[in-house]
């Protein structure tokens, strides 16, 4: 790896200049597509609670008598 005399405070400005021409390539969605999406993943979320909670139980229940 060769080094240049740019130094540290060089490399962290050319680090965020870049960082800005990527950011302004990058399409943000709209609030309707943000509200579609948070939507999608809040339901996720809830069914992915309930189905891991439901497992719980069911095992619980399962392997709970074989112990006690």
């Amino acid at each position: 790896m060769v080094l240049n005399n740019v130094g540290f405070i060089g490399r962290i400005t050319k680090f965020l200049k870049q960082v800005k021409s990527e950011m302004k390539k990058t399409t943000w969605p709209n609030r309707d597509e943000l509200t579609s999406y948070t939507v999608v993943v809040l339901v996720t979320c809830i069914v992915l609670i309930a189905f891991i909670g439901v497992a719980d139980v069911v095992v619980t229940n399962i392997v709970t008598p074989f112990f006690m």
